[in-house]
Formats: structure tokens, C-alpha cells, sequence
């Protein structure tokens, strides 16, 4: 039953939408019980990763990445192996130090693929919001009627011309949408599936180099 939910689930989810290009998204998730370092172990660690996230780039490893206000980041790798993700990952001197909870998701990209941003870099901030589904017994029965109900709200909010970019997390674990400007919370929280209880909202402040989905 599970499998069949999720294969409608995907037949809904890629209908209407032009992209699909697969990905790993990976979260560097602020860890509130992190060990206590100097500031000088700090920066050595900062200046590692940044250094980590600029080879990844140059070879075509690391497509997009940047941080949250108050802690913790995104990045987009080229790969669609949580596997080969996990190996490229493991170069970064702050993941070796355990400084991030870092979660790896299998990621298809259906509005604006990830591009290199042009150099130098403008750093923008956006509206990064996350959607986590939430399978029960309550939402398992009209699973494939939220979901559709779900994309028609975002192809509407793309159709506004603020969405910067939109993509699913592996078969049915949630996705991201990236918006320009203020977030109004109101605007999200109509969404079908958050008032019928099939996903979870988290919003966070994104600052990434502008071009990194080709937007202009």
C-alpha cells in the first residue's frame, strides 16, 4: 500500500512541471550541542570549509551553496547518490569536526535548475522555506489528492514571479521553495497540504550568490 502511495505520489508531483533534474540537497544543520572551540579553531575550521566548498565547485562537484541566518547552511551537489554525496562530503573540515547535523536528500529540481553563478559573487538574501511530509493514517487515504491540490498552489505562486526556485525531496519527503523578498507566512500557510496536515513548514533567511538558479 505504502509503495503504490508513493508511486501516485510521484505521478502527481512531476505533473504540470517542465524539470527534473536530480540532485543531492544537503543540509548543514545548526548543532545546538556542538563542542566548545576557540575562535581561533573556529575561523581555521571556516577557512577550511571555504576553501573545501571552492574546490568542489571548480570541479563541478558542488553546483549551489550557502548559509541561514543564525547558523547552519545549504548546499546542491551534482549527484543524485546519496552515497557519492556522502564521499564528497567527507572532504569538508567542518563535517569531519562535527560542527553541523548534516542530512543528505536525493533532490529533483523542477523549477530553475541550479547554474554557476557569475564571479564575483553579490551574495542575495531569499525566503527558504522547507516542506516535510507527514504520512498517517489521517493524510494516507487522500495522499495523492493533497499532493495535487499542493502543486497547483505552487505552480501558482511561481506563475506570481517570485519563486526562485522549487524541487522535491526524494519520492515523498517534502521539497523546498526559495522565494525573493519579505515572506509573508499567510501566503505559504494557505497551502493545501499544511491546512490538511500532509506537510510541515520551516522557514529560514537563505543567502546565496545570485545567478545559482540562473535567476537574474
Amino acid at each position: 500500500m505504502k509503495q503504490l502511495l508513493i508511486t501516485v505520489l510521484m505521478i502527481a508531483a512531476f505533473s504540470g512541471f517542465s524539470q527534473s533534474k536530480k540532485y543531492s540537497f544537503v543540509f548543514l544543520n545548526k548543532k545546538t550541542d556542538a563542542e566548545v572551540i576557540s575562535k581561533e579553531q573556529s575561523d581555521k575550521l571556516m577557512q577550511g570549509h571555504m576553501a573545501n566548498i571552492t574546490r568542489l565547485a571548480k570541479e563541478g562537484k558542488l553546483l549551489a551553496a550557502g548559509p541561514f541566518d543564525g547558523g547552519g547552511g545549504i548546499f546542491i551537489l551534482n549527484t543524485h547518490s546519496v552515497d557519492e554525496a556522502k564521499q564528497w562530503l567527507s572532504t569538508d573540515p567542518g563535517v569531519q569536526a562535527n560542527r553541523w547535523n548534516v542530512e543528505i536528500l536525493p533532490y529533483t529540481s523542477r523549477v530553475s535548475a541550479p547554474c554557476k553563478a557569475p564571479e564575483p559573487y553579490e551574495m542575495v538574501s531569499y525566503s527558504f522555506i522547507r516542506f516535510d511530509a507527514v504520512i498517517s493514517k489521517f493524510t494516507a487515504g487522500n495522499y495523492p489528492q493533497i499532493i495535487e491540490k499542493h502543486n497547483a498552489f505552487l505552480k501558482k505562486l511561481v506563475n506570481t514571479g517570485n519563486v526562485v526556485t522549487e524541487g522535491i525531496f526524494g519520492d515523498h519527503d517534502g521539497g523546498i521553495l526559495i522565494m525573493r523578498g519579505e515572506l509573508q507566512k499567510e501566503v505559504i500557510e494557505a497551502d493545501p497540504g499544511l491546512q490538511e496536515g500532509l506537510l510541515e513548514v520551516n522557514y529560514k533567511k537563505l543567502w546565496i550568490a545570485k545567478g545559482s538558479f540562473c535567476e537574474k
